[in-house]
């Protein structure tokens, strides 16, 4: 529910000329909603909105005033709390606009960063995109790319593999 609201704050933040420098704003702020005891002075109803607002503001050096405005916005309609969902939605929005998209792979030991380089290259050619991709070591075991803002997700894995090739040679057989 709350990423529809923060779609509709972003599709009037896009129109600004500025909506570049609001991105960075709104990511710089949306990184304190990772802190426990932050969350727990923006949910507070004990702490006054006015000292929320400064809060928020005094994580940003010379905060244009499109940011000020909306912070104030969301704390009149009491929708603080969606900072990170606008952040996010409008790093894809601008990552749309200008062709360029991250992504990640996931696979259980570390790939050199040739690697990742050519898997970056060929799904940029792909796509027709500029792609940057970091990397999550995890247990799966294969290795699966996901480009969220394409909305691609490509995934080989070593069980799969050894499952179709059984179900193939019993077809022979």
């Amino acid at each position: 529910m709350s990423n529809l609201v923060a779609k509709r704050y972003v599709k009037a933040l896009m129109s600004r000329d500025n909506a570049n420098d609001v991105c960075n704003e709104l990511s710089q702020i949306a990184t304190a909603y990772n802190d426990d005891k932050f969350l727990s002075i923006i949910e507070s109803t004990d702490i006054k909105s006015s000292a929320k607002v400064s809060l928020i503001l005094s994580f940003i050096d010379n905060c244009s005033t499109t940011s000020i405005n909306l912070i104030n916005l969301l704390d009149e309609n009491k929708r603080l709390n969606i900072i990170p969902d606008i952040a996010n939605e409008m790093k894809k929005e601008l990552a749309a606009l200008s062709n360029i998209y991250t992504g990640v792979v996931y696979t259980n030991q570390e790939l050199t960063s040739d690697v990742i380089t050519k898997i970056e290259n060929s799904f940029s050619k792909k796509f027709d995109t500029s792609l940057t991709l970091t990397q999550d070591i995890c247990n799966y075991d294969g290795i699966k790319v996901d480009i969220e803002g394409l909305g691609v997700e490509i995934a080989f894995s070593k069980e799969r593999l050894k499952s179709q090739m059984i179900d193939h040679i019993l077809k022979a057989v």
